[in-house]
């Protein structure tokens, strides 16, 4: 089996972020999304990896590399243009020749991983198995109807009126005969070759076609609401190491993690926190609920439940709560008490005042 992770959004709802950084790369406790995908995919024994990217390949190969310090091989495989799910398998068909393969949108947490679908495919081996989730509004989602067996009976690209609550979630198994599926579609009314107009063309040919219904946790994180709330999910795991920090006159409470170099002065920090390697926390209160990156900056600042990016510097500014902060993003403060939520993208300055 291969692998092939979608990465070539443009993360419109992420922005500003996302006009500086591919959305696949936003840190999740100082980690990008990406980074969680391919220890997944590692996780099943998969070792050869196709990313498909768009025209922010060249950060994301940066970022990741060759795959060896995850313990798999990747190819980096351009598309031309964002053209719809199925038309990056297109895209990718040289690379993945006639393998199965798992298909995994480079933008979505599954902490639990997703080893007991892929053992349930290569038991089984259907033509496609998708994974779906119970959702509380299915409008925005590709949607399955599914019998009593988990067999596939119908899926519809965000209806205005869901046959079910089951959502299709980025992660599919596919033989080979996926390829003839996608030859046989057209685009889609926006454009696109849809994978789930691909997946209904096996279904309508009454070929095997299963869905699994996810029950871990799962996050699409389109946009800043959805990494803070996995940002939380994920520190909640959080274990405390200090390593070879430097803590002067300060009280760290709970799972803290400082990474090295760190250094904490005369401050607060309450758990579950991450301290990027080379920042500087001094005169501060930082957490719960909050990661920072490497070689920030906070000075004189209260901060929870937020994530600031590496290189940051926020300087006295308490209250901050529910933010994202941009890489080497500068925040300071005419008010010594603002109640502010900061979203900020890279490089970008801001005075928070009353």
């Amino acid at each position: 089996m291969k692998a092939l992770v979608l990465s070539g959004g443009s993360g419109t709802r992420l922005r500003p972020f996302s006009h500086s950084m591919p959305k696949q790369l936003i840190p999740i406790a100082n980690k990008p999304v990406l980074a969680y995908v391919l220890e997944n995919i590692r996780d099943l024994g998969v070792t050869e990896i196709g990313i498909v990217t768009g025209d922010r390949g060249e950060q994301i190969a940066a970022a990741i590399g060759d795959g060896s310090r995850f313990g798999v091989r990747i190819t980096y495989l351009r598309q031309d243009a964002p053209r719809g799910l199925a038309h990056a398998v297109t895209t990718a068909r040289d690379f993945l020749g006639d393998d199965d393969f798992v298909m995994y949108l480079g933008d979505n947490m599954l902490l639990n991983g997703i080893a007991d679908a892929a053992a349930r495919f290569r038991a089984r081996r259907p033509a496609a198995q998708i994974l779906v989730h119970k959702v509380p509004d299915p409008r925005a989602f590709g949607v399955a109807q599914l019998d009593e067996d988990g067999r596939v009976l119908a899926l519809v690209e965000k209806p205005q009126e869901p046959c079910s609550d089951l959502a299709m979630i980025g992660v599919y198994f596919f033989t080979s005969v996926i390829h003839d599926a996608i030859a046989a579609i057209g685009p889609s009314p926006r454009g696109e070759l849809e994978i789930t107009d691909a997946v209904q063309e096996l279904v309508g040919r009454g070929t095997s076609v299963q869905a699994i219904e996810y029950d871990g946790y799962w996050k699409d994180t389109g946009d800043v609401e959805e990494v803070l709330e996995c940002h939380r999910k994920v520190l909640e795991g959080l274990r405390p190491d200090t390593g070879d920090a430097d803590v002067v006159d300060s009280e760290l409470i709970g799972a803290v993690v400082l990474e090295s170099g760190a250094r904490v002065v005369r401050s607060r920090i309450e758990g579950p926190v991450v301290i990027g390697a080379g920042t500087l926390v001094e005169d501060s209160s930082i957490g719960p609920c909050t990661s920072v990156g490497s070689g920030c900056v906070l000075r004189d600042t209260g901060l929870r439940d937020s994530i600031v990016l590496d290189g940051s510097s926020v300087t006295g500014v308490h209250g901050i709560g529910g933010s994202l902060i941009g890489r080497a993003a500068s925040v300071t403060a005419a008010d010594k008490n603002p109640r502010h939520r900061i979203v900020i993208g890279d490089h970008a300055g801001v005075e928070v005042a009353v």
